[in-house]
């Protein structure tokens, strides 16, 4: 029997990479799922009314599937939008202020913002423990390194999870607001955190966990773009742009190496 081919090693190589940006939900923090299930009862609550007032078949959100093809590191707008797309549903837009609500694009994602803020209340926030040590690890070698995050909740997650101080730079959501940065797969939101770095893109890495996180990094002429795949979906982070794939960020290999 042949053998079989040695894994792949994910490895940070410091003769060229010299900062490091890392996602927040679900590569940073264990708050993916939470970001997940808000979304998933925000959205049954609004396709059940819909099948109410169209007759259309009611299809429950998939917070699997669904989360990460339409909704996963994107703005709350541009996912509810996404989404409802899929489903071939067109909501008007509504404004920004809109209360929580399911007459609008704004008001359901205001509805989703409002249970993750509530659940983040009551429960705070944990860090996965790998992505830390390799923080750390950076930081020793004297490594710049940033969180970013669509989410205008990124430093309250961050701050709640105890780690907010560990990072020399925080893009978030308000940050994409008050610049107009667009949402990824756009890479706006990971140029800017390498331009407060002071890094070129083509000497940094990014570290995503969603389809249009690794996209970004991909477009964004990253130097290297590391996958972080908790729940069996490898294939489709290289097929979106990784160049590595590894389950835990403790796994991640620095090296002084080229």
């Amino acid at each position: 029997m042949a053998a079989s081919a040695p894994a792949r090693v994910a490895t940070i190589p410091l003769q060229r990479v010299h900062a490091v940006i890392f996602d927040t939900d679900g590569v940073i923090t264990d708050t993916a799922a939470v970001h997940a299930a808000a979304w998933k009862r925000t959205f049954d609550t609004f396709l059940h009314a819909h099948t109410l007032l169209t007759g259309q078949r009611y299809e429950p959100f998939d917070p699997d599937v669904d989360y990460r093809r339409y909704v996963d590191g994107k703005p709350r707008f541009a996912g509810v939008v996404d989404f409802l797309a899929a489903r071939g549903i067109t909501l008007p837009p509504g404004d920004p202020a809109d209360p929580p609500g399911l007459g609008t694009a704004h008001a359901l994602g205001n509805r989703k913002d409002r249970l993750f803020a509530e659940h983040l209340a009551r429960y705070g926030a944990a860090a996965w423990p790998g992505t830390i040590r390799l923080v750390q690890r950076l930081r020793a070698h004297g490594v710049r390194v940033a969180a970013v995050s669509a989410s205008r909740h990124a430093k309250e997650v961050l701050r709640a999870a105890g780690v907010l101080e560990l990072f020399d730079v925080v893009v978030d959501g308000v940050d994409c607001a008050r610049l107009g940065l667009p949402g990824k797969p756009d890479p706006a939101l990971f140029l800017e955190a390498a331009h407060r770095l002071g890094v070129p893109p083509a000497q940094a890495a990014v570290v995503e966990d969603a389809l249009a996180g690794v996209a970004a990094g991909r477009r964004g002429g990253f130097a290297l773009v590391i996958g972080v795949d908790r729940t069996g979906h490898a294939a489709e982070l290289y097929a979106n742009g990784a160049d590595v794939v590894v389950p835990d960020l403790g796994e991640v290999v620095v090296t002084e190496q080229g």
